[in-house]
């Protein structure tokens, strides 16, 4: 197993400060992971592990609101233009210009957004999950993109986004009772995909009307802690460390996430370089069994394909925790981008060289 490098920077005047773990040797192309909701820097173990062997110098923050970095209680700290300061710092620490950044969920939000405001600082971009120029654009821009033939106005009139409007609407219900009993609740959202859940609308998108998660119950299934391993797509180690981690931290800054929606769509309007067009490698990777971020069902992937001139889509049978429940799919997927997109970031390609002989 490698061993991971713990370190921690602090911005913002001494004010803030991000934890992160790091792996491979510090002269090799450096990637970033960012997770997403909610999750930390461990949930990036396989990604550690893989990419540090072969040569790449990998960091996986805990970002803002979670783990060991700051979770202050103030929505307006997790607003993407806040976030990118913070991103742009580890950069700056770690004393490089750009990087390969990969996120998932809330990540991608966050990935996009950085490679918008700060291409200069990017040299490719993937997204696990969630397509770009969506998230990171506020709730208005993704109910825009719902597939009303498959969320019917009068039934859902928040589509599968049912969930970001109850936290707008609900913010202290929603934290509450996620902070209830953590574990439960991680261990009932880390459930594996299932290929039944196809054609069917996301339990996200009746949030609002229940009054809260899982219809509306008023506190977590104690029984969820008893979901067996081999349903969950963590393993316990991590569990235990996310678990922790949420105990600690509350899902204040988690679900604070959420809260800058209008504040997130004024920043790509007013501040996003190039138009807002990716010119940089991109790279996403659906997940076909995440109802949520459907992009089978739904044109939820069709502003990337306009903004992005360099992309490249790819699709894995899991649900939305890609990453984590088929690691090996997902690890050949973004390698095969980098030796075809980004070969120059292939640790030690270019600089011993490859040359084959033919024997013809």
């Amino acid at each position: 197993m490698v061993a991971y490098e713990e370190n921690e920077i602090t911005y913002a005047d001494g004010q803030k400060k991000i934890f992160y773990l790091a792996a491979g040797p510090k002269s090799g192309p450096l990637i970033i992971f960012v997770h997403g909701w909610p999750a930390i820097a461990k949930t990036w173990k396989s990604q550690l592990d893989t990419f540090s062997a072969l040569g790449f110098r990998v960091v996986a923050p805990d970002m803002p609101g979670y783990g060991r970095s700051t979770a202050r209680k103030q929505k307006e700290d997790y607003a993407l233009e806040q976030l990118n300061l913070g991103m742009a710092a580890l950069l700056d620490h770690l004393g490089k210009e750009a990087a390969i950044w990969v996120g998932h969920d809330w990540g991608c939000g966050a990935v996009w957004s950085f490679a918008e405001h700060y291409p200069e600082r990017t040299i490719a971009a993937a997204g696990l999950a969630v397509p770009s120029h969506v998230i990171e654009k506020g709730l208005e821009e993704e109910l825009r993109l719902v597939n009303r033939d498959f969320y019917p106005v009068d039934k859902f009139p928040y589509g599968q986004w049912s969930y970001q409007k109850f936290y707008e609407e609900n913010f202290e219900k929603a934290t509450s009772f996620f902070d209830a009993d953590p574990a439960a609740v991680i261990r009932a959202l880390y459930a594996k995909g299932k290929a039944e859940s196809l054609g069917k609308p996301a339990v996200t998108a009746s949030v609002a009307a229940d009054g809260g998660w899982f219809g509306g119950a008023e506190k977590p299934d104690p029984n969820w802690k008893h979901i067996p391993a081999a349903a969950i797509c963590i393993d316990e180690e991590v569990y235990k460390e996310l678990v922790e981690s949420m105990e600690r931290t509350s899902f204040f800054g988690a679900d604070a996430w959420y809260s800058n929606h209008e504040a997130n769509r004024k920043y790509f309007f007013d501040d996003a370089k190039n138009d807002g067009y990716l010119k940089m490698p991109t790279l996403y990777i659906g997940a076909r069994y995440d109802t949520v971020c459907d992009i089978y069902n739904s044109p939820l992937a069709e502003p990337q394909r306009k903004y992005c001139t360099n992309l490249t889509e790819a699709s894995i049978d899991a649900g939305h925790w890609v990453a984590q429940e088929k690691p090996e799919e997902v690890n050949s997927t973004i390698i095969r981008w980098i030796v075809e997109r980004v070969p120059q970031q292939w640790p030690g390609f270019w600089t011993r060289g490859y040359t084959v002989k033919s024997k013809v």
